[in-house]
């Protein structure tokens, strides 16, 4: 695999309100040329919240593209391209869930779909010490604030009652290391 793959052109298809949708000419082995989709995302923060008992907080909240609910950790997308990754956790955590944390530590980064989106969701571990507050929520979301114990995610990911591969990898990463 020595030849070289190049992107020769990038068309600018439609802009949304959380992506823009390009369709790229590449040059691949052989001379060819293909066209590939490719979702253009400013990028996303997730975090574990978890309480001093051990449980860890979880949303559910309906998604659009599924046209069902989900079981996730808080998470959302940056306000702006540059703001920091910490700061949208942080700013996540406390909309969605009602609770705060100001020292979060790194767990993983996932890429969601490597095949045709740049989304970069880095995913951070909060150990929540204060009391929880009234939600944040934007107007369109709707997000219930739920408490599962490690091994009832774990459970739940098994019987693929929670399928996001956010909150799966960064489950599996958080009970790797941190529960013994």
């Amino acid at each position: 695999m020595d030849e070289i793959i190049k992107r020769l052109d990038r068309e600018h298809v439609y802009k949304g309100a959380i992506i823009d949708v390009y369709r790229d000419k590449v040059l691949i082995p052989g001379g060819k040329e293909e066209y590939f989709d490719f979702i253009g995302h400013k990028g996303a923060a997730a975090v574990v919240p978890v309480l001093p008992d051990g449980r860890i907080v979880m949303v559910r909240q309906y998604r659009n593209a599924l046209d069902r609910f989900t079981i996730e950790i808080p998470a959302g997308g940056l306000d702006h391209v540059g703001e920091p990754y910490i700061d949208a956790a942080k700013r996540e955590l406390r909309e969605e869930t009602g609770y705060s944390c100001d020292d979060l530590e790194p767990l993983i980064t996932v890429n969601t779909t490597v095949a045709f989106c740049n989304e970069i969701i880095p995913i951070f571990v909060a150990f929540i010490k204060g009391e929880r507050k009234e939600q944040e929520l934007d107007d369109d979301e709707f997000v219930n604030v739920e408490y599962f114990t490690i091994d009832e995610l774990m459970d739940k990911i098994y019987k693929m009652e929670i399928t996001d591969s956010k909150t799966i990898a960064s489950l599996m990463a958080y009970k790797n290391k941190y529960v013994k």
